[in-house]
């Protein structure tokens, strides 16, 4: 695996190692030691999948606040999305800065997210479905998010928002009294 670092500091991009012959392929999207590299020191606990019919639907963006602050590493397995981060952390030098990397079936890419960050994504295509590694439980009492389309983030989507849920269109926006999420 060949870890890339994105602007955030402790977010990365993943790139498999791919093992290729007349049969197909083959690669590695996790191995311990590896991600011991990265400073990744604890299990995934929990593992999602979710389906997206439509193109230019927008997912997130979410987070857990601590203590069930979590690590996330998503995967595109059908079709292609834009994935989205926030760096949340109280202190950060990056704080409230947000980065997007285009993941998708065909190139493979993952994406590390480090605890307090908000994560979500775009679809570029119809039909796209995600796998998510979590380090911690889901606590419904722990989430939170931002709205996708909050000024002082100011993320430049890809294509106009056509589908958003009514839970993700009622996040708050962020003001200057937010001071960040302590990891």
């Amino acid at each position: 695996m060949i870890f890339t670092a994105l602007p955030l500091k402790g977010a990365y991009t993943i790139e498999p190692e791919v093992y290729q012959d007349e049969r197909g392929s083959f690669y590695r999207f996790y191995c311990v030691d590896e991600f011991r590299q990265i400073g990744h020191d604890k299990p995934w606990v929990q593992l999602n999948h979710s389906y997206t019919k439509s193109k230019a639907t927008i997912r997130g963006l979410h987070f857990q606040l601590p203590p069930h602050a979590e690590i996330k590493m998503v995967k595109c397995i059908a079709g292609k999305i834009l994935d989205v981060i926030i760096d949340l952390r109280k202190g950060s030098s990056t704080f409230l800065q947000w980065t997007g990397v285009e993941i998708s079936a065909e190139n493979r890419r993952m994406i590390y997210i480090p605890e307090g960050f908000a994560h979500g994504f775009q679809t570029l295509t119809d039909d796209c479905e995600m796998i998510y590694h979590h380090s911690e439980i889901y606590s419904k009492d722990a989430e939170g998010g931002i709205r996708w389309n909050d000024p002082l983030i100011n993320i430049k989507w890809p294509l106009p928002a056509l589908h958003i849920s009514a839970r993700d269109q009622q996040f708050p926006l962020i003001t200057n009294q937010f001071q960040g999420i302590k990891v």
